[in-house]
């Protein structure tokens, strides 16, 4: 399904467990914040194409940390350059990224304009992503979520729904 967060930012979420993906419609640009679950693919590649959006004509794909339900799908997106945590520099310049370890020790979250992208650092409610599995730290999301507290933005937009 598709939620439109400004004109040109939608949030794709889908029926099964898999993080949300964010597409971003800039001048030149196609952008994808993660891109869900294996098993989201072809409501993936349905809600792209409500979007008028093809494969190929994704730009970038933000990865914003290595678990399995926010990179399965990366394989779709052949033409695409891949901003991991390892290669910030090469996004574009309206966006800023913030290195945010706890959830994972590569967590990143973005911010656009006025949408805070937090994926699984903070969720809607005082919600928060986990800290128990492999590569968590909560101290670390504990300072993370206090750096991101610091952040003046209108929309949050989290990895899950």
């Amino acid at each position: 399904m598709i939620s439109k967060i400004s004109p040109n930012v939608s949030q794709l979420y889908f029926d099964t467990f898999g993080s949300t993906v964010y597409v971003l419609k800039l001048k030149n640009q196609n952008i994808l914040i993660d891109t869900s679950s294996k098993e989201n693919k072809l409501e993936l590649l349905e809600d792209l194409k409500q979007l008028n959006l093809k494969q190929e004509e994704i730009n970038f794909v933000i990865l914003t940390h290595s678990h399995w339900d926010h990179n399965g799908n990366l394989n779709l997106f052949k033409n695409a350059n891949i901003i991991t945590n390892e290669n910030l520099n090469q996004l574009p310049e309206t966006i800023k990224s913030i290195k945010t370890p706890g959830h994972t020790k590569d967590s990143l979250c973005f911010l656009y304009k006025d949408i805070l992208f937090s994926v699984d650092t903070i969720f809607h409610e005082e919600g928060r992503g986990r800290t128990d599995l492999p590569g968590g730290s909560e101290n670390q999301i504990q300072e993370s979520i206090k750096k991101l507290k610091t952040l003046k933005y209108n929309i949050l937009c989290p990895g899950h729904i």
